[in-house]
């Protein structure tokens, strides 16, 4: 008796990537799950699950005239669509539903209708924001300038990081920057927080993405090579950045990624393909570092001695990531689109034989993590 498996059968982005004024949040939403359901050939009356983050589920299942037996509105940063995935495979296997939709729609830029129903935390309106910690830039200055110290990590070293990942980009043609650049663009583009300058900093864009998940057996006869979920795994950390256990690691990204590998019974030898979360330049040294597949202090060179980019033995954020490819605000839901796309052989940058994909995304500032292992075998 084969094991019934939950497959992703549907995946797509919005129409438009980048800078849309005149698209409504809402309606990125919707764009977005109408190009995901076409994809594999279902409709909205076959729809029963719903999922969504950093807009209300029950706005999204009215707008979209669906009235789900499952709905997920688990929102804990930018690694929540990878999260939603997860549970979808946990309230498919138990018979709740029989096809999720797991939508994202984010006017990140122009902020037409876009609505904000997470506030900030106690801890961060007591200890952090009366102290300008305001923005991302300058939360996630603190752990990589401890990282820096501790390691020897040159400036140079972290350039490398954009510059690497728009190598990727360029063979996308949805990328929002694909001109290769040299570590000298990135060290001479404006400085916005020490060390991050322009380039080491994620895009603001619009834009939106779906998902469709059902069991293996309703995929077969549906248009596109399903994807299946091998494992998973999530976990949390602090709210604020400064109360993190060790600034040079996650301890959030170390729980996620061992459950999910453990639960998927691969080591980091059977992984093709990797995306990682890069909403700045050190969030992929942090990701390799913390996942196990190399050592403390050794992934700056790992990437800039080429691992990580085209013809690597470990291809990393092949859509050139957050950095260059496109960034709305929460950005998981466009690395599990490129997972999907390296899958089913798809992609613009394809990898030859990628089997097995890992996709792992932060949450806030190092306050969630969530990784997720997928195969088309």
């Amino acid at each position: 008796m084969v094991k019934e498996r939950i497959a992703i059968v549907g995946a797509a982005e919005s129409t438009e990537l980048g800078k849309l004024p005149n698209i409504s949040q809402v309606q990125l939403h919707a764009d977005a799950a109408l190009n995901a359901l076409n994809d594999c050939g279902l409709s909205l009356k076959d729809i029963d699950g719903i999922a969504t983050a950093g807009h209300d589920p029950t706005e999204i299942a009215q707008y979209l005239n669906i009235i789900p037996t499952w709905v997920d509105g688990t929102a804990v940063g930018g690694c929540s669509f990878i999260i939603h995935v997860r549970h979808a495979v946990a309230a498919l296997m138990a018979g709740y539903c029989n096809n999720v939709l797991i939508t994202h729609g984010e006017s990140g830029r122009h902020r037409i209708g876009a609505t904000n129903p997470i506030q900030p935390s106690q801890a961060l309106m007591q200890f952090e924001i009366p102290y300008g910690v305001t923005s991302a830039a300058t939360k996630f200055t603190l752990p990589i300038l401890r990282y820096m110290k501790d390691f020897s990590l040159s400036i140079e070293k972290l350039a490398m990081v954009p510059v690497v990942q728009r190598q990727w980009a360029s063979y996308h043609p949805r990328a929002t920057f694909r001109d290769l650049i040299s570590v000298d663009d990135v060290l001479s583009s404006r400085m916005i927080a020490y060390p991050f300058t322009l380039l080491m900093c994620c895009l603001r864009t619009d834009g939106g993405g779906a998902l469709i998940l059902s069991k293996s057996n309703q995929s077969k006869d549906l248009k596109q090579r399903p994807v299946y979920i091998m494992g998973s795994g999530e976990a949390v950390e602090s709210p604020t950045i400064s109360q993190m256990r060790d600034f040079t690691t996650s301890e959030a990204f170390r729980v996620s990624s061992k459950n999910a590998f453990v639960s998927a019974g691969i080591n980091h030898n059977d992984v093709d393909h990797l995306m990682i979360y890069d909403a700045f330049a050190h969030l992929p040294i942090y990701g390799l570092e913390d996942m196990g597949f190399v050592g403390r202090g050794e992934a700056a060179d790992f990437i800039a001695d080429g691992h990580t980019s085209v013809g690597g033995s470990l291809p990393v954020n092949t859509n050139g990531g957050g950095l260059s490819y496109m960034h709305s605000g929460m950005y998981s839901m466009y690395a599990l689109q490129e997972s999907i796309r390296q899958l089913r052989g798809t992609s613009p940058a394809q990898v030859d034989k990628v089997d097995i994909s890992v996709v792992h995304g932060v949450g806030g500032s190092f306050s969630s993590a969530a990784t997720i292992v997928l195969s088309h075998i």
